[in-house]
């Protein structure tokens, strides 16, 4: 077959990774309720490694596809930031449904909960500990990120560097300080609307909070090697564009379900 290249567009070769992530996140779930079921391990950890595998040499071909293949152009570039766009008010309405059934519950507690919020026997964290620095860490790492695209804008790639690595780091100490949070938890997932609505919610603001750092910590690998310039750089938009929108959805979590909802 004969290729054409009399368009801007980018056709996308045959590849084996959607195959083998497909492979590797059914090996996961598979091995997630063998865990769960028969207290073994050893399917998860195998899915887990597919999938790390399948990560790491799709991101590679990527890489090499937008920087020395040269196709991502202009038009691809759009079609890349919209599909973004889109992915992410996606996730919007994802965290809408997790908000809805907290306000749903929170505003009118039935009788089972005893008729008021949080329910009886619960005793919530203190938005003033380790919630209001987490608070103060995503927001910070929010200016962190967007002075590292300041930076890059201007050619100053020490200091993009320097406050990427900052951001990495403030988000790996986001989900040390959240997995402290829920070992000292004094309620868990199985106790009343409460505990699920919160550990739903939190749960899956941190996992987005390990993308978004995972995510960062590849544009800084990129970074260094100079795969981004003032002009071409749309990996490391989508990494800090997901970045605020993480901190957006925590800013909200923080006042609904910490706060008010205490």
């Amino acid at each position: 077959m004969k290729n054409n290249f009399n368009h801007p567009y980018h056709l996308v070769d045959y590849s084996p990774w959607p195959l083998t992530g497909a492979i590797g996140v059914l090996t996961l779930v598979g091995g997630i309720t063998k865990w769960f079921h028969n207290f073994s391990m050893n399917l998860m950890i195998l899915g887990y490694i597919i999938i790390l595998l399948t990560m790491y040499q799709w991101w590679r071909d990527v890489c090499r596809e937008g920087t020395l293949q040269g196709k991502h152009t202009i038009l691809v570039t759009n079609g890349l930031r919209w599909g973004m766009i889109l992915f992410i008010v996606s996730e919007i309405f994802f965290f809408l449904s997790f908000f809805w059934a907290f306000f749903h519950s929170s505003l009118t507690p039935n009788i089972e909960l005893g008729s008021m919020w949080p329910p009886m026997s619960i005793m919530p964290f203190n938005p003033f500990q380790i919630p209001l620095l987490n608070t103060i860490i995503l927001i910070t790492s929010g200016v962190t990120v967007t002075w590292a695209h300041h930076a890059l804008m201007e050619n100053n790639h020490s200091q993009a560097l320097q406050s990427l690595f900052l951001t990495v780091m403030l988000g790996i100490y986001f989900t040390i300080l959240q997995a402290y949070e829920y070992l000292e938890a004094p309620f868990t997932i199985a106790d009343s609307i409460y505990g699920s609505t919160f550990f739903m919610a939190t749960g899956f603001h941190g996992l987005h909070v390990m993308i978004g750092t995972m995510f960062l910590l590849i544009c800084f690998i990129r970074l260094i090697n100079k795969h981004f310039s003032n002009s071409h750089h749309f990996g490391f938009e989508a990494a800090a564009w997901y970045w605020h929108f993480v901190d957006v959805v925590w800013l909200f979590l923080y006042v609904s379900i910490y706060w008010w909802g205490n």
